[in-house]
């Protein structure tokens, strides 16, 4: 298949499952309006089972540059769908490959732009790729002022607590306790609750330094699995 046909063939498989309704839905649920974090993004109501879907049947089979065009698509749905076929190449390859599929992400950032796109695929690229190398890069991202950026360093430490690695997550942590938005209050929280899962006695000691300051939203998330006497005494700050 060539490219044009394979670009066009996604882009039928997409438009046929499009719903006015459902993207209407979206507009809302992802603050599209004047002002709001999602401001101006568009969407065709495809939901994300079926995008998926697409992303595993033909990822081996799109290029980079095939890619970047979705990824700069103005379509939501389009960038999503992109990230996912960009994790599942990314998954698949040798070094060099992971390499250049690092460098790929970086370089077209700026569309990686809600909150969704960046869970997606910030861990399972950026994290991944960093675990073994030096990670001042989510540093630097976190002290922009890009909401976007600031996600994507807390998020993708997500790898790293998977393979039971915490300290750049309570770092990153520590720097976003102040920040004003709440989906980073959210992210950070979530991340948290991952330290957590893993290690509840690791959650704790960041916890009992910090959680009289963090924004209550990053508070619930972080605390959202325990059990619920000890929940309601760290929202009632009786924890010491």
């Amino acid at each position: 298949m060539n490219e044009i046909n394979l670009l066009q063939t996604i882009i039928a498989a997409l438009n046929e499952q499009a719903s006015a309704e459902k993207a209407q839905h979206h507009f809302r649920f992802f603050k599209t309006g004047p002002g709001e974090y999602g401001e101006g993004d568009k969407f065709i109501g495809v939901n994300v089972p079926f995008q998926r879907k697409i992303a595993k049947k033909y990822f081996r089979d799109i290029n980079l540059s095939e890619l970047e065009q979705f990824l700069r698509n103005e379509i939501h749905e389009y960038r999503s769908i992109a990230l996912f076929m960009l994790c599942y190449k990314f998954e698949k390859a040798n070094e060099p490959g992971r390499s250049l599929i690092a460098d790929f992400y970086l370089n077209n950032i700026s569309f990686i732009n809600n909150w969704d796109l960046v869970d997606a695929s910030a861990p399972n690229i950026l994290g991944c790729y960093l675990f073994d190398k030096n990670r001042d890069l989510l540093y630097e991202f976190v002290h922009t002022n890009d909401l976007w950026k600031q996600r994507i360093a807390i998020i993708s430490t997500f790898y790293f607590i998977r393979c039971g690695q915490f300290d750049d997550t309570f770092k990153i942590s520590e720097i976003l306790l102040y920040h004003p938005h709440d989906l980073i209050h959210k992210a950070v929280g979530w991340m948290l609750r991952e330290v957590g899962n893993r290690n509840k006695d690791a959650e704790m000691v960041f916890l009992l330094k910090h959680y009289r300051q963090m924004p209550r939203t990053m508070l619930r998330y972080a605390i959202e699995k325990f059990d619920e006497d000890l929940r309601q005494q760290f929202l009632k700050g009786q924890i010491k």
